[in-house]
């Protein structure tokens, strides 16, 4: 699957978002080895604490159903849903990907508005990981 075809699958996830709270709307599709894709949206709740990233719903529900070996992810988000400007992953999505992912290998995908697309390794977004090789 290409970068355009994996942010196209992650757009649609915008669609499926629900953010009542932020109104800020994220979408993810993430690509297995194996060619298999798993998506998500983020999910906010009242209490906030409970919310959840579209990033991890995708890589949970990948993991729930016994992957472990991923290629890429790509993410695109923005208020209401319209894509201005690329939306990283935050923090605690990016230490779920260390968890899972060669972080000199795995690419995330990013795109804005215009459809540019720039691309990343774990490393460059996350250089100082605390992975199972500290513990």
């Amino acid at each position: 699957m290409s970068k355009e075809q994996l942010i196209e699958a992650a757009k649609e996830m915008l669609n499926f978002s629900y953010t009542p709270y932020s109104n800020f709307k994220v979408g993810a599709a993430l690509l297995c080895k194996d060619g298999s894709v798993y998506t998500g949206c983020n999910i906010e709740n009242a209490s906030f604490g409970p919310s959840i990233c579209a990033e991890r719903t995708a890589f949970f529900k990948a993991i729930s159903e016994g992957k472990k070996d991923f290629e890429a992810i790509a993410i695109v988000g923005g208020r209401n849903g319209v894509i201005e400007d690329f939306c990283p992953p935050c923090g605690v999505c990016r230490q779920v990907m260390s968890e899972f992912c060669d972080p000199d290998t795995f690419d995330i995908y990013l795109a804005n508005a215009e459809n540019k697309i720039v691309s990343y390794k774990l490393t460059e977004l996350m250089p100082l990981i605390f992975g199972k090789d500290r513990i």
